[in-house]
């Protein structure tokens, strides 16, 4: 259901193409963003990716910095024309994702949408609300980081949906994929974390 208090902002989109969602509280965002998107673009026929800039991330305990802020650091790090910058998770009132797709596919029927993460986020996506909700709806595509590999290969969300894998030679179909789907990628990696961004006093 799309909110009644106005048309939303979004990113320019038509039909049948494939788009990926890489949502996050990008507090800040950093190289290791742009390096998985850039990835991301590639190793699964991706024609565009929105960043989804969160209000705040419901499994920390810990407010972010302000949505401005945050929203100001992403469009000057990821420099990419196929790459968008959202703050649509705050123009709906959604701090879940699995509201956050219902809406989106609801506003741009016809859309392919791919959600993207680390696989660090896939060791915990068993405790995200409605994740099956989530798997069941739009394919995943996985990006490794640094310590997560085989942690997300063994995870609850991989081991349920075991027979949805695909194979990396079948990446690039992902988007057209009826869900579930998900797609683990290996990918030449960076080790930074937004946490240690803060922990070292650099945001």
């Amino acid at each position: 259901m799309i909110p009644t208090g106005g048309p939303l902002r979004l990113p320019l989109s038509r039909p049948g193409r494939s788009i990926g969602l890489l949502g996050g509280s990008f507090d800040p965002p950093h190289a290791g963003h742009v390096h998985i998107t850039r990835e991301a673009l590639k190793l699964f026929g991706l024609d565009a990716v929105w960043w989804l800039v969160s209000p705040g991330n419901p499994l920390k305990a810990h407010g972010p910095a302000p949505l401005e802020r945050r929203m100001d650091a992403a469009r000057a790090i990821m420099q990419h024309p196929r790459v968008h910058i959202s703050d649509v998770e705050a123009q709906i009132g959604a701090r879940y994702t699995a509201r956050t797709l219902a809406v989106l596919r609801a506003a741009c029927p016809g859309v392919n949408f791919v959600w993207l993460m680390g696989a660090d986020n896939m060791v915990q996506f068993h405790q995200w609300q409605d994740w099956r909700e989530i798997m069941e709806s739009v394919p995943v595509g996985i990006l490794a980081r640094p310590g997560a590999r085989l942690a997300a290969r063994a995870s609850v969300a991989a081991r349920v949906y075991e027979r949805a894998r695909v194979p990396l030679g079948e990446a690039r179909n992902l988007g057209r994929m009826q869900a579930p789907a998900w797609c683990f990628a290996n990918v030449p990696m960076l080790s930074l974390s937004s946490t240690h961004l803060r922990a070292s006093g650099s945001w």
